[in-house]
């Protein structure tokens, strides 16, 4: 462990083990296998492992590092959806599942106590990531502008409309609203656009005039639509909020559900002498 840290590997392989050790491969493997035991080492997938540095100890593997695991499931990838919102601090639910978006198609697996589930996302939509520290490992992540719009996309994978607008009023205080724009435009779903801009006139958040203008324009290329129940598959609530005209979208999501999110964009400005 000290020889693979002095080197500044993060990561190692079987076949580097082996070679490091310089035994025959049966060897290695037991090794592998009581430092795995001994929680210095965490399986990524079949061969290759994630070192924890002697310097945070056996028992550093938090939830940073099953992302970091969780990451070398798939290439390329990303983590995203509510995985994404929970690591910028968008959301306070917390769930044991680590939502990885690629093309590749694989099996969902396990990784320490948490699932991973893979999301086929398709090629226009497969954008708007970066890598990421996290505690020492290169993890790629959605950024706040593309978490706010795939969860808005799929809310299924967000926890709900409702959590998937109050991600969209907490990540709004810190938007490249050209950026935001920018990606909507290029997914080139008219619906999407109206599901976002109503959420965002929603939370209150705050769009720049010329902005507004310009998701109303996006908008404009489709065809009325709705949030939450599709109507052609599931129940419309009977308390549903309705028909919005400036966003032609039938908003068949309950008051209730959204009553949180309701002016959580709005920028809060502290007044002198109160």
């Amino acid at each position: 462990m000290l020889a693979l840290t002095e080197r500044g590997q993060r990561e190692v392989t079987r076949a580097e083990i082996v070679n490091l050790l310089g035994g025959s491969v049966k060897a290695a493997d037991h090794v592998i296998e009581a430092l795995r035991r001994k929680g210095w080492l965490e399986r990524a997938t079949w061969g290759e492992y994630l070192l924890i540095p002697p310097d945070q100890g056996p028992d550093a593997l938090g939830d940073g590092n099953l992302l970091a695991l969780a990451s070398r499931i798939a290439n390329p990838y990303y983590i995203g959806f509510s995985s994404a919102a929970a690591h910028y601090g968008l959301t306070t639910q917390h769930r044991n599942v680590i939502f990885v978006v690629t093309p590749t198609r694989l099996r969902e697996r396990e990784v320490g106590e948490s699932r991973v589930q893979i999301v086929n996302q398709s090629q226009s939509k497969f954008f708007g990531f970066e890598p990421v520290d996290v505690l020492g490992y290169k993890v790629m992540i959605s950024d706040r502008e593309k978490t706010a719009i795939d969860c808005i996309d799929r809310p299924d994978l967000a926890g709900g409309v409702g959590e998937a607008a109050t991600i969209l009023a907490t990540a709004s205080r810190r938007f490249d609203w050209t950026k935001a724009t920018d990606y909507l435009e290029r997914i080139g779903s008219g619906a999407l656009v109206r599901r976002f801009g109503w959420l965002a006139d929603h939370v209150q958040a705050d769009i720049p005039p010329e902005i507004h203008a310009s998701l109303l324009r996006l908008a404009a290329r489709s065809r009325t639509t709705w949030l939450g129940s599709n109507p052609e598959r599931a129940r419309v609530p009977h308390d549903a909020i309705g028909y919005d005209d400036t966003w032609r979208l039938f908003i068949n999501v309950t008051g209730k559900e959204l009553h949180g999110s309701s002016g959580l964009g709005r920028r809060k400005t502290i007044r002198k002498g109160v």
